[in-house]
C-alpha cells in the first residue's frame, strides 16, 4: 500500500512527519507494507489542482498502473477540504472503482463502507469545507485590520514605491527586494517612497495628464523615446500608465480588497465602497488634489455613457481595428478600459455579443489555452508513473514545479498549442522556462486539434539558447534528432548517464 500526506499551514499536528508516524503505526498493527509515499506539502486542500502528488497517484490508479491495494490517509480533510463534499467523495469512489481501499488512519471509525461510515465521512466532508470557509472569515478579518493599521498585504509596491520591513514596535529593519518576505511573524511590511528619480517620473505622468491634457498612450511613448524603462524592466504601455493615474497608494491610502478571490473559487472585481482603506498610511508621491483630478479624468471616459453608448464605441473600434481585445481596447484613449466594458456587461465576450461580433479565433484560442493548463497536471502526472514504472524516482519540486528523476536532473514539460498559418500550414510555438534552468525540457506538440500529443521533443538546456522556440511539421536535423514518437524511451532512459548518452 502506499500512503498520501498533505500539509498547507493549518498546524504543527498536521506536519508530513506526524502524519506519517501515524500511518506507520496503522500499517504496522495491521501487517501492512508501505511501499511509497505520495507527499503534497505546502498544498491548500481545497482544490485539486497544484496537488501534484495527489494528481499523480489518482493518474495511477485511473490508468490501472497502480501496484497497491490501499491508500493510507491520516484523516478527511488531509484527502481534502473541497468546498464542494461530492468531489472528495467523488476521488475516493474512482479508487474504490479500481479496487483499491482508502484508509483514514486518524479517524475514530474504519471506512469500511457500512452505513454509520459513510454517514460520518459525508459530515467529516462537510466539516472540512466549513473549516476552509471559517477560516477564511477569520483571515480575511485578520487582513483587514493589518491593512487599516497601515501595513501592506502583499502584492507588487509599483513603480516608484518600495517595501520596508518593519518590527513589532514599528522601527525599519531593512528595505525588501523583489521575491523577499518577512520572515518573523510579528514583522510587518509599510510601503515607502522609492528613489527620487522614479518619484519624479510618477509626478510627470500625473502633470502631463491632468495639466497638459495626454492620454496615456502619448505619455508611454515619451517615456519610451526618453529611455525609461517600468518596474519590471519593461517599456511603457497605456495600460502601465493608466495603472499609476489610478492607485491611491500614490497619495499614502493603503487599498485592500479590490479584488477578491476567496477560496479559490471566481476571482470578483469589487466596487470601490467595499475596499478597505487607511488613509494617509504611509508619505504620498503626488498631491492628493491631483490625483483626485485623474481620476475624474478617467471616470468621465465611461461614467455618463450609456450602454448603448459604450457598445457605439465598441463597434467604432471594431469597424477601425477589424478585431477586438482587452488589449486593443485599453490601448485606445478614446475608449473606455476594458474593465469598464466587463464591469457594464459581465465580460467582454457578452458585450461582444451584443455588438454581433465574433472573435472565432479568440473562443478556440481562450478554450484551448484553458483545456492545455487543465491536463498538463496529467502529462506530468503519466511522465511521473512511467519513470517510476521502469524503476526511476521522479518527482516534483514543489518550489519549481520541475520534475527531479534521480535526484540528479530536472525535467519541464511544456505543452505546445498547434496553430494553422494562412496557407495552411502547421506552427508549434514553445516557450521555454529558461528561467527555471531545467536540464531537459519535454516539449510537447499537440497535434492538429490539440486534442491529444503528436510527439515529443526532448531539449537539453546546452541547446536551448532563447526563451521561445518555432516549430514547424519538418524541421532541421538539430531538432529532429530528439525527436520522439512516444515517451517510452524517456521512462527507460531514467537514468542520466543513458539519457545523456541517448541525447
Amino acid at each position: 500500500m502506499v500512503a498520501y500526506v498533505r500539509m498547507s499551514t493549518d498546524h504543527q499536528k498536521y506536519s508530513t512527519e506526524n502524519q506519517l508516524d501515524v500511518l506507520r503505526r496503522y500499517a504496522d498493527d495491521r501487517g501492512y507494507e508501505i511501499i511509497r509515499v505520495y507527499e503534497d506539502s505546502g498544498r491548500s486542500g481545497l482544490r485539486l489542482d497544484g496537488r501534484e502528488a495527489l494528481q499523480s497517484l489518482i493518474a495511477a490508479v485511473s490508468a490501472g498502473q497502480a501496484d497497491f491495494q490501499a491508500i493510507l490517509v491520516y484523516d478527511v480533510s488531509r484527502w481534502g477540504r473541497f468546498q464542494n463534499a461530492d468531489e472528495g467523495a467523488y476521488h475516493e469512489y474512482v479508487c474504490s472503482r479500481a479496487g483499491i481501499r482508502v484508509h483514514y488512519c486518524g479517524e475514530q471509525f474504519e471506512n469500511d463502507g457500512s452505513i454509520g461510515s459513510n454517514l460520518l465521512k459525508t459530515v467529516k466532508r462537510v466539516m472540512a469545507g466549513e473549516y476552509s470557509r471559517e477560516l477564511s472569515v477569520k483571515v480575511f478579518a485578520g487582513q483587514c485590520r493589518l491593512v487599516e493599521l497601515g501595513y501592506r498585504q502583499g502584492g507588487h509596491p509599483g513603480y516608484g514605491l518600495r517595501r520596508m520591513l518593519i518590527d513589532e514596535q514599528g522601527s525599519p529593519k531593512g528595505e525588501l527586494s523583489k521575491g523577499e518576505r518577512k520572515s518573523l511573524q510579528t514583522d510587518r511590511v509599510v510601503l515607502i517612497p522609492g528613489p527620487e528619480a522614479e518619484c519624479d517620473i510618477v509626478r510627470e505622468i500625473y502633470a502631463l495628464f491632468v495639466l497638459r491634457g495626454l492620454s496615456e498612450t502619448q505619455i508611454a511613448a515619451l517615456l519610451n523615446a526618453r529611455g525609461v524603462l517600468t518596474d519590471f524592466d519593461r517599456p511603457w504601455t497605456r495600460a502601465a500608465v493608466h495603472q499609476i493615474l489610478i492607485n491611491e497608494k500614490y497619495i499614502g491610502h493603503n487599498i485592500f480588497n479590490r479584488v477578491s478571490f476567496k477560496l479559490k473559487q471566481r476571482r470578483v472585481k469589487n466596487p470601490r465602497e467595499m475596499w478597505i482603506r487607511a488613509n494617509d498610511a504611509f508619505p504620498a508621491i503626488v498631491e492628493e488634489a491631483l490625483f483626485l483630478r485623474a481620476r475624474q479624468i478617467v471616470d468621465a471616459r465611461s461614467q455618463h455613457l450609456s450602454d448603448d453608448d459604450l457598445l457605439t464605441r465598441l463597434r467604432g473600434l471594431l469597424q477601425q481595428k477589424g478585431v477586438l481585445s482587452g488589449f486593443i481596447i485599453d490601448e485606445c484613449e478614446t475608449m473606455p478600459s476594458s474593465g469598464a466594458y466587463r464591469h457594464r456587461f459581465g465580460s467582454l465576450l457578452r458585450a461582444y455579443q451584443l455588438i454581433g461580433y465574433d472573435p472565432e479565433r479568440d473562443y478556440r484560442y481562450i478554450e484551448i489555452n484553458r483545456r492545455l493548463r487543465a491536463a498538463h497536471p496529467q502529462f506530468v502526472a503519466d511522465i511521473i508513473s512511467g519513470i517510476q514504472t521502469a524503476g526511476g524516482k521522479a518527482e516534483v519540486d514543489a518550489a519549481t514545479q520541475l520534475i527531479c528523476v534521480n535526484g540528479e536532473f530536472a525535467l519541464s514539460v511544456i505543452l505546445a498549442r498547434c496553430s494553422a498559418t494562412l496557407a495552411g500550414s502547421l506552427r508549434w510555438h514553445v516557450r521555454l522556462d529558461t528561467g527555471l534552468v531545467p536540464d531537459i525540457t519535454i516539449a510537447v506538440r499537440m497535434d492538429e486539434f490539440n486534442r491529444g500529443p503528436q510527439d515529443y521533443f526532448l531539449l537539453p538546456s546546452l541547446d536551448i539558447t532563447s526563451e521561445k522556440l518555432r516549430l514547424s511539421e519538418q524541421n532541421g536535423l538539430g531538432l529532429d534528432a530528439y525527436r520522439f514518437d512516444t515517451l517510452d524511451y524517456l521512462f527507460l532512459m531514467s537514468r542520466r548517464a543513458q539519457l545523456v548518452e541517448a541525447l
